[in-house]
């Protein structure tokens, strides 16, 4: 049953009764049932990544900024910045589904990820890389994130065969793009999924994308551009699983689809459902997906932004205002989940305000 948010006050005072049963329970606990926090996860779920969680403390796998229950305690407690909680919100659990719970499978996963993160300098990469050539970049490989699905997830899109690779590399390095790739993987969880969160209403940890494949065929796909894709992709798959929700692939003509039909076999099976493959006629699918205003002109919708350089080169802080202007105090919650919904809103809408300005 749903049901309103009504005294500010007397949320506020159970806020308070919370936070103050929870200030000397900072001090980090293996015991995963202490100050427990409902999750709307189901109840199976729940246990499967309580063990995990577990098992990864047991270990000394898991820093404090990597475990989304301790930093949620944190945060209600006042002693956390917002951005821990939410870039690393449920991300034991995603690196469990991705090895289909099997803990052992998943641990290794995650122990490669922090030997990663470090090696690569993952975790101060939003400071130290300036990537100053993005507007050159974006001529010869246009691509980013621009509006949202239907469901409030960020939509990324990518115009996959009008890249020019050689054109490219007189603009950056291989390196440097890497590089960047990271550093968007990086702000999307640090501040897309929690913006697009509080427009939401719910907890956003995925994506949906578009790519369009127009022009590529067997001879494009060759060589370095191929090897460079694999490069970004794996170091997706194997540090951000789980946060795509669905791809599109569009405009793709028979070399593209000879080429799919060969390495689809060869993918993972929750990976290939998650991938439509569309013709020239796509736009129909996309509109089911995505509103026709929050999709490009040049996808069949009716954004034409006005910004210099068109729809995608999508500031920011198009999502951040849209999202610092929700009032959180007037959603509507469900049922018992209430009063903890209505905090992380309340937080987090505050922490969107504040990246905004």
């Amino acid at each position: 049953m749903l049901v309103m948010v009504g005294s500010v006050s007397t949320i506020t005072i159970a806020a308070e009764l919370f936070r103050t049963s929870l200030r000397n329970k900072i001090k980090r606990r293996k015991d995963v049932g202490v100050c427990e926090i409902e999750d709307i996860r189901e109840i199976e779920e729940q246990k499967a990544v309580d063990a995990f969680r577990q098992a990864l403390i047991t270990d000394n796998l898991l820093p404090e900024r990597f475990d989304d229950y301790h930093s949620f305690l944190s945060l209600l407690c006042g002693d956390s910045e917002l951005t821990v909680c939410i870039k690393d919100e449920d991300v034991v659990a995603l690196f469990l589904k991705a090895r289909k719970f099997h803990t052992e499978e998943a641990k290794v996963m995650w122990a490669n990820m922090l030997q990663w993160r470090k090696d690569f300098g993952a975790d101060t990469i939003m400071e130290d890389l300036d990537f100053k050539e993005l507007n050159e970049v974006q001529q010869y490989y246009p691509h980013g994130y621009h509006g949202v699905d239907k469901d409030g997830r960020p939509v990324y899109i990518e115009r996959l065969g009008m890249i020019d690779l050689d054109m490219l590399l007189q603009i950056t390095t291989v390196d440097r793009f890497v590089k960047y790739q990271v550093q968007e993987f990086e702000r999307t969880l640090a501040s897309r999924f929690p913006a697009c969160s509080v427009v939401a209403n719910r907890h956003i940890d995925s994506s949906t994308t578009i790519l369009d494949v127009q022009g590529l065929g067997i001879m494009s796909l060759g060589g370095p551009v191929i090897d460079f894709i694999k490069l970004v992709q794996k170091i997706d798959n194997d540090n951000y699983p789980e946060t795509l929700h669905h791809m599109f692939i569009i405009n793709a003509g028979p070399g593209f689809r000879l080429i799919w039909s060969t390495v689809k076999p060869l993918l993972d099976p929750d990976t290939t459902s998650k991938i439509q493959v569309l013709g020239s006629k796509y736009q129909g699918k996309l509109l089911e997906a995505i509103d026709e205003s929050e999709l490009p002109e040049f996808l069949g919708g009716s954004c034409t932004c006005a910004i210099e350089g068109g729809c995608l080169r999508e500031p920011q802080s198009r999502i951040m205002r849209k999202a610092s202007s929700q009032d959180v105090q007037s959603k509507r919650f469900i049922g018992k989940n209430s009063l903890r919904n209505w905090m992380y809103l309340n937080h987090l809408s505050n922490w969107v305000a504040k990246e905004s300005t």
